[in-house]
């Protein structure tokens, strides 16, 4: 659907808060916390951003956009040539982040951007009078997001901002919080890769992989234990070789195979490809349980065999 671009603000130096409607003027499709919608710029350029209202609402939805020094199009765009009264293009809000609302206590890391997924969470939990915590990490004070919300008296007696920290410290954060958090919270992260690691490997020995959901905005380092693996192209009867250090849908279109892509971070589905043999290594942030039996994002995820077969 058309949107319009009704007011920009400059959160910090790196960020440009942006408030959308419809540009009909028509109420907007609703959504949970977490979620997030696909934007298409002038140019055809798809990108994905993260709802972050406070208080959701059929007339405008916000997003924040960080400029990336190696941007693709979508930030440059939006913080270069963007101005009030533009009108792009926006999908319906989706939904892999979303709460556990059976959850006794939840606790929110956010590391840089990523507090855009995990503010509107905030907000909702502290309407609902849920017990949570929500912990902000970022390089400087004044690069903080939405610090005058975290101020504010909705969400300061929950919050703590964390600044200027090195990795060796922000672990020692990080195992304090979830040490004080008590049993049977469900922890929610997004920012950074090594921000990431940092908190998922601890929260899952406290409180085991069923309770840790993550979100990511960047698509992840090559890990050590990688390993180069064949793609068996089923349609084609093609092999497409993968190495350590590549991703699986860059070689695939190295070797011209016809595959859609847009986030590249393993948040959107578009590349979502069917798995007929071998077993994938997921690491996108998408698909549910019952689809990783059969399906892989060749954006992110890898293969645990040395060949992997699949529907193209």
């Amino acid at each position: 659907m058309k949107a319009v671009i009704r007011s920009i603000v400059h959160a910090t130096p790196e960020v440009r808060i942006l408030e959308l409607a419809a540009a009909d003027g028509g109420a907007l499709p609703s959504y949970e916390p977490g979620a997030h919608l696909d934007v298409t710029l002038p140019g055809g350029i798809t990108r994905q951003y993260s709802l972050c209202c406070a208080v959701p609402s059929p007339e405008r939805y916000r997003i924040a956009v960080k400029r990336e020094p190696e941007s693709r199009g979508g930030s440059s765009w939006l913080h270069d040539v963007a101005a009030e009264g533009a009108q792009i293009e926006i999908g319906t809000p989706r939904n892999a982040f979303a709460l556990v609302d059976e959850a006794p206590s939840h606790l929110l890391f956010a590391g840089g951007i990523g507090i855009t997924p995990v503010l509107s969470m905030a907000h909702a939990l502290a309407r609902r009078a849920v017990p949570f915590r929500l912990a902000v990490f970022a390089r400087a004070a004044g690069l903080v997001p939405f610090a005058d919300e975290l101020e504010g008296p909705e969400l300061r007696p929950f919050s703590s901002v964390h600044c200027a920290l090195g990795p060796e410290e922000t672990g020692e954060r990080i195992d304090a919080l979830l040490a004080a958090a008590p049993d049977g919270t469900h922890v929610y992260a997004c920012g950074p890769a090594a921000f990431m690691d940092a908190v998922t490997t601890r929260a899952v020995a406290r409180f085991g992989a069923d309770a840790v959901h993550t979100e990511s905005f960047g698509a992840p380092a090559p890990a050590a234990g990688d390993r180069p693996f064949v793609l068996r192209l089923l349609q084609s009867g093609r092999e497409v070789a993968v190495p350590a250090d590549r991703s699986a849908l860059a070689c695939l279109q190295d070797a011209g195979v016809d595959i859609e892509s847009s986030c590249e971070v393993g948040v959107c589905g578009t590349c979502l490809t069917r798995v007929r043999g071998g077993e994938a290594d997921h690491r996108d942030s998408y698909l549910t349980t019952a689809e990783r039996a059969g399906c892989f994002l060749p954006c992110v995820s890898r293969a645990r065999t040395l060949v992997l077969e699949i529907d193209l």
